[in-house]
């Protein structure tokens, strides 16, 4: 079933459209009898054979059919399941172009969602558009490894994938012989993978029933690296001890850019970094600020975080706890926050916190535009302006993307 349109699917006839432009969320846009059209693995100006599969008032989902008038930027996608697989959705078109589409999508959800209007210069940073992911979350199904299928919960399987690391392809390629052998436990419906190039987390993220240890010895005789727990991350100027579960850049060639657009010249006094994480953001903070309070709350994240700040002989103050309660007890104004909230953004009840603190500096480092074009809303109702905005591209090949905002206080 589509997203956002829960009891409301139909099967439609196939019709054409000419596309106006890409959206985020990876579609493109047309018009048909007024309505608008949303349909994947398109590109602007081409004109399109699409078959509708989800309706609403004033808005159709399709998919894609046939290209009848190409774009002439389209190129062949490299990913032989691309189409199929539903984790990447810009394979159609050259790198470059795919920058260019992502600022205007950042653009237009400020002005569409934050009634913003994006400042002149917004700086791009890009790095490899292949073989950078450090982690993926793989699915199993019938003997297959492999995605989410394209707008389905079906499995497409795959081979190997060619944003993955080769240390993640290398260990996909051992996964798949593993499961030809009976010692592979049919109940385990998902696994993800870690890596640092060197070393490789598995976690097992999906199963009906406890995998035994005998599971992880047998993996770490045919996975290269495999280690039990932790594994050593370096970017930026640090080591990251990253534990099972606790989250960290999926983009092993931008890490140090990401850390430098973040951190930029800022020092000063005292600077907090909220949803921390293992402290990407906070241990190079703490050497140009004389107090960093970190906060964060997962616990294995939070513990993480400890031990690398005490490793890199660093002053940091570590707070487990949610962001909102954190700041709640907070009674004067560091003189900056950084904050890497999820998708969800960071929400009315931290803007409003933010704002009556009267902080002097904020950075906010966001995952997803629409969120973050709402809490600026908000923020500069609360008399911020933004100063810079960075567009990070950690996500090649998808609709996904970063973006580092500096906003100060008048």
């Amino acid at each position: 079933m589509v997203s956002g349109f829960e009891g409301v699917i139909f099967i439609l006839s196939d019709f054409e459209i000419t596309v106006e432009k890409l959206v985020y969320g990876g579609h493109g846009l047309g018009r048909l009898d007024g309505r608008a059209v949303l349909a994947p693995y398109v590109l602007p100006g081409e004109r399109v054979r699409l078959r509708g599969v989800a309706e609403k008032p004033g808005l159709l989902r399709a998919g894609l059919l046939e290209v009848l008038e190409p774009a002439p930027e389209r190129t062949a996608p490299r990913c032989p399941y691309f189409g199929r697989c539903g984790g990447c959705h810009y394979q159609q078109a050259p790198y470059e172009m795919q920058l260019a589409w992502k600022r205007a999508i950042l653009e237009d959800q400020l002005r569409r969602i934050g009634k913003i209007e994006p400042p002149a210069e917004i700086g791009v940073v890009a790095g490899e558009p292949w073989g950078y992911r450090n982690r993926v979350q793989l699915h199993v199904s019938d003997g297959a490894l492999g995605y989410r299928g394209a707008q389905s919960h079906k499995l497409c399987a795959i081979e190997q994938c060619p944003i993955a690391s080769p240390a993640i392809n290398r260990a996909i390629a051992a996964l798949r012989a593993m499961l030809r052998d009976a010692r592979w436990p049919r109940f385990v419906q998902a696994v993800e993978l870690f890596t640092n190039e060197t070393e490789m987390q598995l976690n097992v993220l999906e199963t009906e029933r406890p995998v035994a240890r005998r599971f992880f010895d047998w993996c770490a005789e045919q996975i290269p690296g495999l280690v039990a727990g932790a594994l050593d991350y370096t970017a930026a100027g640090h080591v990251w001890r990253v534990s099972r579960g606790a989250f960290f850049q999926v983009n092993r060639w931008l890490a140090d850019k990401l850390v430098e657009v973040a951190i930029g010249a800022a020092a000063g006094g005292a600077a907090v970094d909220l949803y921390a994480g293992v402290g990407l953001f906070s241990l190079p903070l703490a050497g140009r600020f004389a107090s960093v309070a970190a906060v964060e709350s997962g616990a294995r994240a939070a513990a993480d975080l400890r031990f690398n700040a005490e490793r890199a002989g660093l002053n940091v103050q570590v707070e487990q706890a949610s962001a909102e309660e954190w700041l709640e007890s907070l009674e004067s104004a560091p003189d900056l926050v950084l904050v890497d909230p999820p998708r969800a953004g960071i929400g009315k009840h931290i803007v409003a916190r933010l704002g009556a603190l009267r902080v002097p500096r904020l950075t906010i480092v966001s995952c997803d535009p629409a969120t973050l074009a709402r809490d600026l809303a908000g923020l500069l109702a609360a008399g911020y302006r933004i100063e810079r905005l960075t567009l990070v591209d950690l996500f090649p090949q998808t609709y996904h993307l970063e973006t580092v905002a500096h906003l100060v206080l008048g």
